[in-house]
C-alpha cells in the first residue's frame, strides 16, 4: 500500500476554494444579465410614452380638420375621448400626458408631453425623462438633466 504525501487526497470532489471562485462567478455574470436586462425594460417601456404621443398627435390632426384649429387642453380632446387615447397617462400608466397651446410662427399650435412618472419605473430612466411632439410632427426629448439635443430625440424616439 503506498502513503499518500502532504497536499495529496484521495477524494475526487471540488475544494472549498474552487466553488468559491464558481460562486463569484456566477454572481458577477447574474449581475450583469439582471442590469441589462433593467436597461432593455426601460428602452422598451418608451413606446408607451411615443405609442400615446402619436395617437394624440393623430387626434389633434383629427380635431383640426373639424374645428379648424387645434385643441390646448387635453379635456377638448377628451369629449368624446380618442380611442385609446387615456387622456391623463399612458396606455400602461409609466407617463403622463399633457396637451399646451404653442405658437410656431403665425401658426397657432400644440405641444403634447410625455413625462415620466415618479411614482412608476421609469423613473429610473434618466436618459429619456420626458417625450413631445408638436403640430409639425417635430419630436423631441429630454433626459435627467432637462437636456434636449438631436442625438437624445433620436435615442429616445427610435
Amino acid at each position: 500500500m503506498r502513503s499518500l504525501g502532504a497536499g495529496q487526497s484521495t477524494g475526487h470532489g471540488f475544494t472549498l476554494i474552487e466553488l468559491m471562485i464558481v460562486m463569484v462567478i456566477m454572481a458577477i455574470l447574474a449581475g450583469a444579465s439582471v442590469a441589462g436586462y433593467r436597461q432593455y425594460l426601460r428602452r422598451a417601456n418608451r413606446t408607451d410614452a411615443t405609442a400615446a404621443l402619436l395617437r394624440l398627435s393623430a387626434a389633434e390632426e383629427r380635431f383640426y380638420l373639424q374645428n379648424n384649429r387645434y385643441a390646448t387642453t387635453a379635456d377638448e380632446l377628451a369629449d368624446p375621448p380618442p380611442a385609446g387615447l387615456g387622456i391623463g397617462d399612458t396606455e400602461r400608466g409609466l407617463y403622463e400626458l399633457s396637451v399646451a397651446a404653442s405658437a410656431d410662427g403665425a401658426v397657432a399650435g400644440y405641444i403634447a408631453t410625455a413625462t415620466a412618472r415618479t411614482d412608476q419605473s421609469q423613473r429610473d430612466d434618466t436618459d429619456c425623462v420626458s417625450f413631445s411632439i408638436d403640430q409639425s410632427g417635430q419630436r423631441t426629448a429630454t433626459n435627467s438633466a432637462n437636456e434636449s439635443s438631436a442625438a437624445i430625440s433620436s435615442k429616445c424616439w427610435r
